[in-house]
């Protein structure tokens, strides 16, 4: 990575550019147009980002000039088979444009830096099948839990 990408901590005066990554991240997971999710819901995590109540947390990557262009949320939990949290990284994000220069490696590097220093034993996370190109990278970054992802949306 070059010296013109960031990673620091999201703060309130981001979010008009915060937004259009979140937009994009959910976009490409297909939640956009009718399927979108209610402003109600984008307000309500970025709120959650500055409640110290809050386990969940965001970073961004900014390049020299200051604008964004990836994103991270992360957040910490307890677990019944260890005794220290695990940190699961939820959402990542970098914009088509800035793809391949190392963005997502730092943004990933930077919460495994924090889970470090918050004392987790794990950081782990998931992405769809499809997502070859993501996989690349996490290939290098972590293992494969081996675990199938099974849900029901209530």
């Amino acid at each position: 990575m070059t010296g013109k990408i960031g990673v620091r901590d999201v703060q309130r005066g981001d979010f008009p550019a915060w937004k259009p990554l979140w937009q994009g991240y959910n976009a490409f997971y297909g939640r956009q147009g009718e399927t979108a999710l209610p402003d109600e819901i984008t307000n309500l995590t970025w709120s959650r980002f500055f409640d110290g109540y809050e386990p969940i947390h965001a970073l961004v990557a900014e390049q020299h000039d200051r604008k964004l262009v990836g994103l991270v949320h992360y957040l910490f939990h307890r677990s019944s088979t260890g005794l220290r949290s695990n940190c699961y990284l939820q959402d990542l994000f970098t914009v088509e444009s800035a793809r391949g220069q190392g963005i997502g490696r730092a943004l990933i590097e930077e919460v495994y830096r924090r889970a470090a220093q918050a004392g987790s034993g794990r950081v782990y996370w998931q992405t769809h099948e499809t997502n070859s190109t993501a996989m690349k990278l996490y290939d290098k970054l972590a293992e494969k839990s081996g675990f199938i992802i099974y849900r029901k949306d209530l």
